[in-house]
């Protein structure tokens, strides 16, 4: 019975190693794998040793004076024998071996034993992007000399089903054989390998220019494409060239369109009967050829001509092409006296999307029987592209229609702020110091409180004046003072004094014909120029999630500036540090780091009925305050002047009895519902937008609409493929729910590193409906499943 195991090591590297490696068991009687998924840990010594070996390999073979196709440097290396090459070969060996019977591999092979026979003809790939681990020897590992009809191949990360134009069978095999460069080596015997092979009709390039192997790959149909002469891997085995003249070397890129002209015609194997063939592979392999094989390291003549003269004989008398290439490669023991490591050097190089080609195929000479099982697994591989492209399509429409309508934002904005509860705990901002107006504050000084103030102006005159002793760079006030004390003139005269200094910026509200008609004015005489409006905006829970930064004042409101407090104190602030802010209606820079505002219309979870007017963004909460000193501690001079100097100083009142106050994403949070006072709200914006020009911390930001709908998408068809790839209703019940965890489990690494929010709730919906509707379609597959028989793979 045929098997195929695709191992997928993806994501790493031997030195950093392989976190997730996984293993697909394709069966005869089964339209999808089995899968299994295990780890391989860091083992940088391997490709050391590995280095080392192909040193000694090239040394030892120099020694011995191996007639190669392509010369074999000595590394310097002279004082070598064969006996320490052949201890360096038992520690590969050993390491290989070590390697892949690791713990965390162990689930992997134990499942692959489970359900393997020793009597089945496997197919082992190993997918990986990684050159280093194409040169690896890993046919070494013991597994394969407990499979005794198991071969391995090698395969790239990324590929796709050649387009290949179905030709009329000729009875014969078309080959292409170019003879190239054979300074010091003799490929003669190639060619009369290939002239004597039965069913075979061969067109010999002889030191060929670029232009005749261009015309042929063109302008002819071919079966097979051979190469022998000297070749060479360059970029550690990245990629490969070719001489095919004295004069002239080709890579793959070079002959890319001709190559791919071959293949959508019929070109079906390539065989590099030369040295070095790594890079060549992973070249050709980008091109979506079925298979080839190639030489891993330099090889000597009679090594190459020997596979040759075993593997065409077996291949062409009917034995498929793995077991034939494993016979010819297994044959080539018998040689390692003269040349060590002969068997190593052959390896296949597989499209996993192909079934690996047979002769009487290429003659055109396939079975009825073969044929409509082609057939079935076509027309049941259509069948589940449907299923799944419907159920996708059916949970992506319904989760976004769901969306635009509101249904999710709820649901959406306390996902939210779970999330950001769940964030670590963040250091507060050394930058800013909040000075507080306590209840305690406002009775202790009752006698000289006006009207509903807070604190008299007298009072604020008092704190200014103080806190400028202190050398701080900006002062905020986060108090209107639209008008003056009217018992106390000499009192607002000594206000408006404090207050022309220049690194004080005063507030102001603007005037909303629907909300708030009338608007609070600022102090008189303070210039536009350090003034910021404290416009306060809270989604429909009540919760404040965004900030302006800028809008467009009403004609008629008494306060004129477009910038924001939390705007102006950043902006002065980073003065200082030499980065001049650049304002546009899309984004604001302030150096490297450019702030891009919330789409108006619908954005992320605001999809109906909220107004993104102006230019906002969402507030990226530290859950950790500013420092706070009391209104009394600065007055009585209990304060040290380094907790003021160089900082952001914002003046505002926390009292109990005060209006203003707001919740946040850590309301809910607190042993009790909590409501924050304004002026910590106002820290938070303002420290939000220091931290990213100064600290590159994110600011929040979300997809753009089609964005969303790609990622609800993603996830969906995510969801329906794997799915489907599990037979039992517990299994797949497990993977949906596990595929909700994990979505969960990215949407909050998302919003933790890049400030990314990313929507979880729609996109749990389309996995589920996506999963769900996959589920209900489950019978009618099965019935499909009874249908597909000899489903075979070679």
């Amino acid at each position: 019975m045929s098997k195929l195991v695709v191992i997928s090591l993806l994501g790493g590297d031997l030195n950093r190693g392989f976190p997730v490696v996984t293993a697909q068991l394709w069966d005869v009687n089964q339209s999808f794998p089995m899968k299994f998924t295990g780890s391989l840990p860091a083992v940088p010594e391997l490709g050391e040793l590995y280095k080392r070996w192909r040193l000694l390999y090239e040394a030892v073979h120099y020694r011995l004076g191996s007639n190669h196709r392509i010369k074999v440097h000595s590394q310097d290396i002279t004082n070598i024998s064969v006996h320490d090459f052949d201890n360096v070969c038992q520690k590969l060996k050993a390491s290989i071996n070590g390697w892949l019977n690791s713990e965390s591999f162990q689930n992997i092979e134990r499942q692959l034993r489970t359900l393997l026979s020793p009597n089945d003809e496997i197919r082992v790939i190993f997918e990986t992007n990684v050159a280093l681990l194409h040169r690896l020897p890993c046919h070494l590992w013991n597994f394969f000399e407990d499979y005794p009809k198991a071969e391995l191949a090698l395969s790239n990360q990324e590929y796709t089903p050649p387009q290949i134009i179905r030709k009329s069978p000729t009875n014969k095999v078309n080959i292409l054989a170019i003879l190239g460069n054979s300074f010091g080596i003799d490929v003669e015997k190639d060619r009369s390998l290939l002239q004597n092979l039965a069913g075979a009709e061969t067109e010999f390039l002889v030191e060929p220019t670029r232009r005749e192997v261009d015309e042929q790959l063109w302008n002819h149909d071919w079966d097979i494409l051979f190469f022998a002469g000297h070749s060479v891997s360059v970029a550690d085995g990245e990629t490969g060239q070719i001489y095919i003249n004295q004069d002239e070397s080709l890579t793959v890129s070079q002959l890319k369109n001709a190559l791919k002209a071959a293949i959508t015609r019929g070109l079906k194997l390539a065989i590099f009967n030369s040295c070095d063939g790594i890079g060549l592979a992973r070249d050709l392999a980008d091109l979506n050829i079925p298979q080839m094989i190639v030489m891993r390291e330099g090889v000597p003549d009679v090594v190459a001509q020997e596979f040759l003269k075993n593997f065409l004989p077996a291949f062409a008398g009917g034995k498929p092409f793995y077991p034939a290439v494993r016979e010819a490669r297994e044959r080539l023991q018998g040689l390692e006296n003269d040349f060590p490591c002969a068997s190593w050097l052959p390896v296949i190089c597989q499209n996993p999307t192909t079934i690996p080609v047979a002769w009487q195929e290429l003659c055109g000479r396939t079975s009825d029987t073969k044929s409509d099982s082609t057939k079935s697994k076509i027309s049941t591989f259509q069948h589940n592209l449907r299923t799944i492209l419907l159920s996708t399509a059916i949970a992506t429409t319904s989760a976004i229609g769901l969306r635009y309508f509101g249904v999710f934002e709820k649901a959406e904005l306390q996902t939210f702020d779970q999330m950001m509860l769940l964030r670590p705990q963040e250091e507060p901002d050394p930058r800013l110091l909040i000075v507080e107006i306590t209840e305690k504050d406002i009775q202790s000084r009752r006698e000289i409180t006006l009207g509903s103030k807070s604190i008299s102006d007298n009072t604020l005159a008092q704190l200014l004046k103080q806190l400028q002793k202190y050398q701080p760079r900006v002062i905020g006030v986060d108090i209107y003072r639209d008008s003056a004390d009217p018992q106390d003139q000499s009192n607002s005269i000594n206000l408006a004094s404090e207050l022309s200094n220049e690194n004080v910026v005063v507030v102001c509200k603007g005037k909303d014909s629907t909300y708030d008609p009338q608007g609070v004015k600022p102090p008189e005489g303070v210039p536009v120029e350090r003034q910021g409006f404290t416009d306060a905006i809270h989604d429909p829970d009540g919760i404040v999630r965004r900030q302006i930064l800028m809008m467009a004042q009403e004609p008629s409101s008494p306060c004129e500036t477009p910038h924001s407090l939390s705007l102006q104190l950043a902006a002065r602030y980073l003065f200082y540090e030499n980065i001049t802010p650049e304002l546009t209606e899309d984004y604001i820079k302030f150096g490297t780091k450019v702030i891009k505002r919330l789409k108006s219309g619908r954005s992320g979870v605001y999809q109906q009925g909220t107004d993104l007017g102006g230019f906002q963004i969402l507030i990226n909460y530290r859950n950790a305050y500013s420092p706070r000193i009391s209104l009394a501690d600065v007055l009585n001079g209990q304060i040290s002047p380094d907790l003021v100097k160089d900082k952001i100083i914002l003046i505002g009142v926390t009292a109990n009895s005060s209006s203003d106050a707001w919740s946040t994403p850590y309301s809910g949070g607190q042993q009790y519902y909590q409501r924050i006072p304004g002026v910590l709200i106002q820290a938070e914006m303002t420290s939000q937008i220091l931290s990213a020009a100064l600290d590159k911390r994110p600011i929040l930001w979300i997809l753009p609409y089609w964005g969303d709908i790609l990622w609800i998408f993603g996830w969906s068809l995510a969801a329906s493929l794997i799915v489907c790839r599990n037979r039992s209703f517990v299994s797949k019940s497990c993977i949906i729910i596990a595929t909700v965890f994990i979505l969960y489990g990215v949407c909050l690494v998302k919003i933790f590193v890049p400030g990314l929010w990313v929507p979880f709730i729609p996109s749990a919906f389309a996995v589920v409906t996506s999963s769900t509707v996959m589920l209900l379609a489950d019978k009618k597959m099965n019935d499909n499943y009874l249908n597909i028989q000899n489903r075979k793979f070679s």
